[in-house]
């Protein structure tokens, strides 16, 4: 933040000058002042041009000026180019230097009352205090170069799972929040630390905060990943192990593995995320925090029982966190007893209810069973994608119950799938066909569709 300057009643008789030369001058800064920002001498009179201005969409006349505040004013006189972006630059810094502060002193009754998000909040609102230099794209002209920047942000960073990544048209974008959502022992955070290997190994900086699991316990799941060993020979392989992380880890980006306590909040991890980049001299690329539902908002006003609200704060906050620190943001959250033993999830199984499915860009349901651990199977289903088309549908992901790797399928075990799949609609179809003769005429025969969903949550609740 630059020094808060000290704007004199001098230069601020010569900002309201300015201010009454030119109308369209006023109209471009009248979103960022306010009477408060200058000395009890000049406020009436700022106060009287936005009011008037209000009313009549004019500035008064110097007459008027003078007639209802006592000001004698006289406008400022050949004006040129580098005169009055000298003014718009130097007002820009005086309307937020004097808006911060303002947020200074109106802190003080919050800091006693420990209300440290609100004095955060008119912190932030009062840096952010500005003059729009961003017009937004002229749609018209060198479509070329829009398209180009389209296609080099889109799916920016990849998943490691292909069949993942064509579903959201190349993989996830930075400033995105996604959320992976499954029941208690989905198997969350473990697609957590899978991602963080596979971004880790693509060069990407990677940062893995739990607030659940400890360092030790992460680390060692992601040993097994990355050296190949199942998780209970990790310890009685240290020797090789501990070669096969150093040999994957040259060339490979940072990962960082880091525990928190539960109750933390989105200022803790910017607090986190930039000291750590400070220290380190290291720019974070994607932040994975296991898990959304252990967090808190940064209003110490919100209840912790009433999910609703503090999950639509926190998941907010998220976001906004993503967008500012332009990074990758994932995080997991829990689905409610309801989806336990369902086969396809809606926004109804998302504990806390709906507010983490309007503010998140990705919400991916983790689905799992014994039945499909044993086959070595993980299924994921893509419950809302902000861009790209794959709402609904469904990828089945190869999971090593030894090495807790998550995979890609191959063609063969795709082929086996799609054959047993086609075996059991087959099967299906027939029984169907059966009942349906062996019924009355008038009943009609059960949707093979529905069939095959029903069959399977059957074959599920029995494993």
């Amino acid at each position: 933040m630059s020094e808060i300057k000290d704007y004199g009643e001098d230069i601020q008789e010569l900002f309201l000058r300015f201010l009454v030369t030119d109308a369209d001058v006023f109209v471009r800064v009248n979103s960022i002042v306010e009477p408060y920002m200058f000395n009890r001498k000049y406020r009436d009179a700022v106060a009287f041009l936005k009011d008037h201005a209000g009313k009549y969409a004019s500035i008064p006349t110097l007459e008027q000026l003078e007639a209802v505040n006592g000001l004698k004013l006289k406008p400022v006189e050949d004006v040129h180019e580098s005169h009055m972006n000298w003014f718009m630059d130097e007002f820009e810094t005086f309307c937020r230097h004097k808006a911060l502060e303002k947020a200074i002193l109106d802190s003080t009754d919050l800091l006693e009352q420990h209300d440290y998000g609100s004095v955060e909040n008119l912190i932030k609102e009062a840096s952010a205090i500005g003059l729009v230099s961003d017009f937004g794209i002229e749609y018209y002209e060198n479509p070329k170069e829009r398209l180009q920047w389209i296609k080099d942000q889109a799916g920016g960073i990849s998943t490691g799972w292909k069949k993942f990544d064509q579903k959201l048209f190349g993989g996830l974008n930075r400033g995105e929040l996604t959320v992976f959502a499954g029941g208690s022992g989905a198997g969350k955070s473990l697609f957590l630390q899978n991602l963080g290997v596979n971004w880790s190994q693509a060069g990407l900086n990677t940062v893995y905060l739990t607030l659940e699991l400890s360092e030790q316990l992460t680390s060692m799941r992601v040993d097994a990943m990355v050296s190949e060993y199942a998780t209970r020979d990790v310890m009685k392989n240290m020797d090789d192990v501990h070669l096969k992380v150093m040999m994957k880890g040259k060339g490979a980006g940072k990962f960082r593995i880091k525990q928190m306590s539960n109750g933390i909040n989105s200022n803790d991890l910017r607090s986190f995320i930039r000291e750590y980049e400070i220290q380190t001299g290291i720019k974070v690329d994607c932040l994975l925090v296991d898990y959304l539902d252990l967090m808190m908002p940064i209003s110490g006003k919100v209840s912790p029982s009433d999910l609703f609200i503090k999950d639509k704060y926190v998941s907010e906050e998220l976001r906004n966190l993503a967008v500012e620190l332009n990074i990758l943001l994932v995080t997991a959250s829990q689905l409610n007893r309801g989806a336990v033993e369902e086969i396809e999830f809606d926004h109804s199984h998302i504990a806390g209810g709906i507010s983490k499915i309007q503010t998140a860009d990705n919400v991916i349901g983790i689905f799992t069973s014994n039945a499909m651990r044993e086959r070595g199977r993980y299924q994921i289903q893509f419950m809302k994608t902000r861009s790209s088309s794959g709402v609904g549908s469904k990828v089945d992901l190869k999971f090593n119950p030894e090495t807790l790797r998550i995979e890609d399928l191959d063609d063969e075990d795709e082929g086996y799938d799609t054959m047993q799949t086609s075996t059991l609609v087959a099967g299906l179809q027939r029984s169907s066909a059966i009942r349906t003769e062996e019924s009355e005429p008038e009943t009609q025969s059960i949707d093979a569709t529905k069939l095959q969903g029903l069959a399977l949550r059957d074959l599920l609740k029995k494993k």
